[in-house]
């Protein structure tokens, strides 16, 4: 076997739902694509080293999303011309619903998207987030319970979830 069929195959396997889970965080598509494509670049430089880790698909989520939020910062004049001009109106391969919920994690805070993406999207537990954001336990809930509480009026599937949010992150801590 060659050296980098290892890294190949766990491309294969993880790049699609690794851009679909960082299009839901940073609220691009190609933002995220982009972001993915760098994460993958950095992990296959670092292949022998990275595929001894726990969670390999961890460290690529986490610099991808570290990549997408540095662009951010970067190119905050783009940002406001593409808000200006609008949104493409079809997004190739995306449903209705896959548009109206990443329009609606868009208005809220980047930390709490974050959570709602990983802890609903990705299916991480409270304790995995936590460690992963290199945030306290307790602050991930908070922010998934304002994520929730903030996507109530877009999304009614939370609306739903408030009365029994804090039950679930505590069987998922």
């Amino acid at each position: 076997m060659r050296e980098g069929d290892d890294f190949d195959a766990f491309y294969a396997n993880t790049s699609r739902r690794m851009v679909g889970q960082v299009y839901a965080m940073v609220g691009s598509l190609t933002d995220a694509e982009d972001a993915v494509q760098e994460a993958y670049s950095r992990a296959w430089q670092r292949w022998s080293k990275i595929q001894q880790y726990g969670d390999p698909e961890g460290w690529v989520r986490t610099v991808a999303y570290r990549i997408a939020v540095s662009a951010w910062r970067k190119a905050a004049n783009r940002l406001v011309a593409h808000r200006r001009h609008g949104v493409a109106d079809d997004v190739p391969g995306t449903s209705a619903d896959q548009i109206a919920l990443a329009h609606a994690l868009k208005q809220i805070p980047a930390d709490q998207r974050r959570a709602i993406v990983l802890f609903h999207l990705v299916g991480l537990s409270v304790a995995e987030i936590a460690a992963e954001t290199g945030s306290p336990t307790g602050t991930v809930k908070a922010r998934l319970a304002r994520g929730r509480k903030a996507l109530a009026g877009h999304v009614s599937e939370f609306a739903d979830d408030e009365s029994t949010a804090g039950g679930r992150e505590a069987q998922h801590a």
